[in-house]
Formats: structure tokens, C-alpha cells, sequence
């Protein structure tokens, strides 16, 4: 059954939501709860909660969904991240990929290579990792998954070799964030924009993660 919380209660949760390690908060994102409240248009129908829909107008052009032009040699179904534009691309068949804008791991905590999506959640359960809680004892162990959850609505769960390498592309309850260098590493997409990405990605998609143009050392 659909959560009936009104967003105003959905908004002072994310106010006041733990700091995880794919979702750490940074000076850009220490606003007043009215001024996070700004952010939200209403709410799209979801199980067991329904999505903050974001007002878009308010992120830069190249971070709103849309479809572009792809001349890349990735294959169709490619994930491509690229760290440095903020950007992720669901290569498609016709030439085109669907773009997403993204946030990115902070100054020391980003990272590339080639993985696969090795399962995928929805309204995922948070848990930190041994390095944060070394960093921040005060974290909760684990979190369940809600809106106040840092890992949002949905989360595709990245691996290698067959293993969980602990990052993820996930959603977020700071959308204002999107186009920025703040995560512990994961990319950060809009409540909305994962769900979306989530219906089309499969498990075994290969995922890119690029910088300088280059996902190998």
C-alpha cells in the first residue's frame, strides 16, 4: 500500500536524513527546509512510497533527461558515466543514448573502470561501510529504505568479477546536488530518473565509469 505522507513531512525527513556513503551532504547542499521544499513539484505513485517529483527547470539543461546523439563504440545497453560532465548515457540502438545528469564522488572518492550491474533494489536498505564508520562512528549501521533513505528509490548495485565492489547508481533525496562532486563515491541520480533508468537496465548490463574520456588506468 502507498505511503499517503505529504511532501511537506517527506521533506523535513530528508532535512534531517543520516549522511551515508553514497550520499554525504557538502556546503551546496546545507539549505534551509523551505528553500528544500522549493525543489519539489508533487508526487509520482510508487510502491511502498511515492517519488518527490523535482522541478526540473531548476538544474541546468544538460542535467534534464533527454535523448542525444551517440557516436561512441559502446554497445546498446551500455551504462557510460562520465565523472567529468556529470552525465550518464543508456546507449540506445538508433544512435542516440538517453542522458541523465548525475552526482559524482568527491575529490578523492570518485573512481573508474568496468562493471556490471550485479542486482538491483528498490527503496533499498542503507548500510555504511567499515571506512565510514571509521570516519563517522555515529552512523547508523543500517537505515531502511524510505524517503529519508540516502539511496532513494531505487539502486542498481555495481560489481566485478562477480563481486559487490560497494558502489552503486542510486537515487537521492538532495536533488539540488545533481551536477555536483559530493558523493563517497556512488553516482546520484534523481528519484525519478533512477526509476526510469531502473526499468530499462537489466542485471549483467556492463556500466562504464569514465574520466578524462577513459574508463581504463
Amino acid at each position: 500500500m502507498t505511503t499517503r505522507r505529504t511532501l511537506f513531512t517527506i521533506l523535513s525527513l530528508a532535512a534531517v536524513a543520516p549522511l551515508a556513503a553514497c550520499n554525504a551532504r557538502g556546503p551546496v547542499a546545507t539549505l534551509a527546509q523551505d528553500d528544500e521544499a522549493a525543489w519539489y513539484t508533487g508526487m509520482m505513485p510508487d510502491k511502498p512510497y511515492d517519488v518527490p517529483l523535482v522541478d526540473t527547470n531548476r538544474l541546468e539543461p544538460k542535467y534534464r533527461r533527454q535523448v542525444v546523439s551517440y557516436k561512441g563504440p559502446e554497445r546498446p545497453g551500455t551504462l557510460v558515466v562520465d565523472i567529468d560532465n556529470r552525465q550518464l548515457a543508456l546507449v540506445q540502438e538508433d544512435g542516440t543514448a538517453l542522458q541523465y545528469g548525475v552526482g559524482v564522488g568527491k575529490l578523492g572518492f570518485s573512481w573508474k573502470g568496468q562493471a556490471t550491474v550485479g542486482r538491483k533494489g528498490v527503496w533499498p536498505d542503507w548500510s555504511p561501510t567499515t571506512t565510514m564508520v571509521s570516519l563517522n562512528p555515529d552512523l547508523p549501521r543500517t537505515q531502511k529504505g524510505g524517503v529519508d533513505n540516502p539511496l532513494g528509490a531505487r539502486a542498481l548495485y555495481l560489481h566485478q568479477n562477480g563481486r559487490d565492489i560497494l558502489f552503486r547508481i542510486h537515487g537521492t533525496n538532495e536533488p539540488w546536488s545533481i551536477g555536483e562532486q559530493l558523493s563517497s563515491g556512488c553516482i546520484r541520480m534523481l528519484n525519478e530518473d533512477i526509476v526510469d533508468l531502473y526499468e530499462r537496465v537489466p542485471v549483467g548490463a556492463t556500466v562504464l565509469v569514465k574520466r578524462n574520456g577513459k574508463y581504463r588506468v
